[in-house]
């Protein structure tokens, strides 16, 4: 079955009792049991599941072509959960360009549970190798990356996370499954924010978990994400839900627009250099190629007149909103070293944008004036 047919019909369909076409929402907190606890439809206690969330997880589980799948509260709950059910004294390696979130979390909290955090560029095979040959448990890739959009091998990585007896889990937020499958790839897990893309419009936060297969492990991360409660609410979950259903077509129109602004932004003489893996400038664009259906709608550029450059650009767009977050109907752009807080690691000249469904045309017009008005 094709993708977008699996977008509308997975985890949708209509409801038994009232012929809705529509999924409906399930709110109740608790359901009704028998006086020794017996489930009398199969839920409990909404932290425990409930079918609005049993919906949703069936939806991503299809469409990243996985065995199970578990929701959060936040795509740092569900990064946080994961990495915290690692065994007292495990090894990860991160990439060193990554979301900041998960950097703040190596840095600060898995110290504390003694789990040691080292970081690679997840693009050079050979020192993933290198780092690797002292032992490793976990090889965590986000591909593309944030916010230089830099591109792993998923299969190459997969290749050496199992020559050391390792897992690797792979951050698909940016490029979803309507353009990447690292399931298919060899991953063991896909992790998304799907306030992102699967959201789709800017108005609901979540997370999730995709497995390749169910194991133990799968299930003392289930057992942590229940004890612990960071349980995507029911109204979150038919939101998203309801951005399954369009994702495919949103990510057509993204990519479309992204690529003729990176196209438009790699010919200007302001900016130094876009990072977009859809130019065959990109060092890792014959890679993505051979692991995506289509480049995405995340791009970010570095302009040649430093910091201050890029501030006047982002303060002059009017179309582009300067806010945080990705992946919604409307553009956005960040500056990002100045919202990564004490320990800024994004160089300072740099811009991330997400490009949105609003005409190609109008975007550029509004890039080109603010970047005539910035100098």
């Amino acid at each position: 079955m094709h993708l977008e047919t699996l977008a509308v019909h997975a985890g949708g369909e209509s409801d038994a009792a009232t012929g809705a076409v529509s999924p409906p929402i399930h709110l109740a907190t608790t359901f009704r049991h028998g006086p020794a606890g017996e489930r009398v439809a199969g839920y409990e206690y909404q932290r425990e599941g409930n079918p609005t969330n049993d919906r949703l997880c069936a939806a991503i589980t299809a469409l990243e072509g996985g065995a199970n799948a578990l929701t959060f509260a936040s795509g740092m709950a569900a990064i946080s959960c994961l990495l915290e059910s690692m065994d007292a004294g495990a090894r990860i390696a991160i990439p060193e360009d990554c979301y900041t979130g998960l950097r703040v979390l190596a840095r600060e909290f898995l110290p504390q549970r003694d789990i040691q955090v080292l970081t690679v560029d997840m693009a050079d095979l050979e020192a993933v190798r290198k780092l690797c040959h002292d032992g490793i448990d976990l090889l965590w890739v986000e591909t593309p990356s944030n916010p230089r959009l830099k591109i792993s091998d998923i299969r190459a990585l997969a290749s050496i996370a199992r020559d050391h007896g390792a897992r690797l889990v792979c951050d698909n937020t940016f490029a979803s499954p309507a353009l990447q499958r690292p399931l298919e790839l060899g991953a063991d897990v896909v992790m998304h924010s799907t306030t992102k893309y699967f959201g789709g419009h800017s108005d609901v936060l979540g997370g999730a978990l995709v497995f390749g297969r169910s194991s133990d492990w799968q299930a003392r991360i289930a057992h942590r994400l229940h004890v612990t409660g960071a349980t995507l609410a029911p109204f979150n979950a038919w939101l998203t839900l309801r951005g399954c259903r369009s994702l495919p077509a949103r990510m057509r129109m993204h990519c479309a627009n992204a690529g003729a602004i990176a196209t438009f932004l790699a010919a200007h003489p302001a900016i130094e250099r876009v990072n977009y893996p859809g130019l065959s400038s990109h060092p890792g664009h014959a890679v993505a190629a051979s692991q995506m259906s289509g480049f995405g709608g995340m791009l970010s550029v570095e302009l040649r007149g430093g910091k201050y450059a890029a501030l006047a650009m982002a303060g002059k767009l009017k179309l582009f909103t300067n806010a945080t977050s990705l992946g919604g109907c409307e553009s956005l752009v960040e500056h990002r070293a100045s919202v990564e807080g004490a320990m800024p690691v994004s160089p300072a000249n740099l811009l991330r944008l997400s490009i949105g469904l609003e005409h190609q045309d109008d975007l550029i017009a509004d890039l080109d004036q603010a970047l005539k008005e910035a100098r």
